[in-house]
């Protein structure tokens, strides 16, 4: 995809400018594949711990190119599991833990775009969930009472925020800023370099090679070799690509479409004086925002996973699910009158198990972190903090070291066609589930397969 497709690209004060590309043999103490956010804040916290480490970033296409620069700006405490299951697989104080570190990570990522000058429209407003069904409002209720980190609001509460079709009501969390995502990936990348760490672009690297007798562990690129005492993948959505990484990931297309600017008028009907983040309580998941030049920026899944965890630009692109975008959206808002400007998606990378990874391996010299579903603007920077952590003193333990996604490898994904059965079932047991319960008013019976489908 020519990133300046989405929105976000479109909108930048000024058009980036490709760095470099890796012309020779390098040696550095760290390598990091990968120029996304997760890269990018690793190389950050690595070199303000070490401020003489030499550190290359080595990017395929430009940094951001990714998720990083793609996604729907949501930077929130939001988990790709949900409390009880991180309760049921690691104790309710390894939740309450995580829950605590996420919550903290929204405010700090705010106050470390400040000191690093980034101006990436980071507003802290939360995120109402809005109930749009008697079904919806149950359920969402019930997540209410079960957590100390929503509120709920009724249908007259919710109407102060935000209006939208059909409203029943809403939960509402302050845990969630809205960010403009090239503006901060590419401000986090200029702040990278001017921290000293030397970041390569347009280089595709070939292999990753570990560390072995008379060897340090080794990235393998189109334009030159570089050696390193610790190599980390940071490659999200663009893993399954690497020799050997078929399984480890699963890309999942996210697309997303943005209005023009939109009305005062339209705004006073509408609410979000917040700029609250917003979704519904569906189960095929949405996600918008208002966007600081007063667009709707609105995305969702609902595209195919295709075949051997194949990415390819093509697949950017979904005409069927662009339109389904529009008509969503215009449901939501049925007095919407401007016209849609931006369409735009790419890969996220979704683990067997949905929990992200951190790892380090001392005697290969190989180190990861990823695996967001979606949930990574402030994972990505509590994941890089962590490895920073653990690359810096191994024997230091840390509230970053102890999560429960560090040092957590999931099992890999079934060879296919099971992937490719299993994940699109998924998706269409999601979308059935929602034209069932809007047509009945019935709670579906698909959603305990699905659960049982993701395990």
């Amino acid at each position: 995809m020519d990133p300046a497709a989405s929105l976000w690209w479109s909108t930048l004060d000024r058009a980036g400018t490709s760095r470099p590309a890796l012309q020779r043999h390098l040696d550095v103490d760290v390598a990091i594949v990968g120029g996304g956010f997760s890269g990018l804040w690793t190389a950050r916290e690595l070199r303000r711990r070490a401020p003489d480490a030499r550190i290359v970033v080595i990017e395929q296409a430009v940094c951001g190119f990714g998720a990083s620069g793609r996604n729907g700006g949501w930077a929130s405490a939001l988990y790709p599991l949900e409390d009880a299951a991180v309760t049921d697989r690691h104790g309710a104080d390894t939740q309450h833990h995580l829950q605590r570190v996420l919550r903290d990570a929204v405010r700090d990522l705010g106050a470390a775009l400040d000191e690093d000058g980034i101006d990436a429209h980071f507003h802290q407003g939360g995120t109402l969930t809005f109930a749009r069904s008697d079904l919806q409002r149950e359920r969402l209720q019930a997540a209410a009472r079960e957590s100390d980190d929503h509120e709920w609001l009724d249908e007259h509460e919710a109407r102060e925020r935000a209006r939208v079709s059909e409203l029943r009501g809403a939960l509402y969390t302050p845990h969630c800023a809205r960010v403009h995502p090239a503006r901060l990936v590419t401000g986090l990348a200029d702040a990278v370099e001017r921290l000293g760490v030397q970041i390569v672009e347009n280089t595709k690297v070939l292999r990753i090679l570990p560390a072995r007798a008379g060897r340090r562990a080794t990235v393998v690129t189109v334009g030159g070799t570089v050696h390193a005492d610790v190599v980390v993948r940071a490659t999200e959505g663009f893993t399954p690509g690497l020799p050997g990484e078929r399984r480890t990931v699963a890309p999942l297309y996210s697309l997303m479409i943005a209005t023009e600017p939109l009305s005062e008028a339209f705004w006073e009907a509408t609410g979000f004086d917040g700029r609250e983040t917003f979704t519904d309580g569906r189960h095929l998941l949405i996600y918008g925002q208002r966007t600081a030049d007063d667009r709707i920026a609105f995305g969702g899944r609902g595209a195919p996973y295709h075949f051997g965890s194949t990415v390819e630009p093509r697949f950017d692109a979904d005409d069927g699910v662009f339109d389904l975008l529009e008509r969503t959206l215009r449901e939501l808002f049925p007095h919407l009158e401007g016209s849609i400007t931006h369409r735009w998606g790419g890969p996220l990378a979704m683990p067997r198990d949905l929990e992200p990874t951190v790892t380090v391996d001392h005697a290969t010299g190989l180190a990861a972190l990823g695996g967001y579903t979606g949930d990574g603007v402030v994972l990505t920077r509590v994941a890089a903090t962590a490895l920073a952590d653990l690359l810096s003193d191994p024997g230091r333990t840390t509230d970053f070291t102890t999560l429960p996604f560090v040092h957590h490898v999931s099992r890999r994904w079934e060879p296919e066609p099971f992937r490719w059965l299993g994940i699109n079932v998924g998706l269409g047991l999601a979308t059935w589930s929602d034209h069932y319960e809007r047509r009945t008013g019935r709670p579906s019976r698909a959603t305990a397969w699905l659960e049982r489908l993701l395990g």
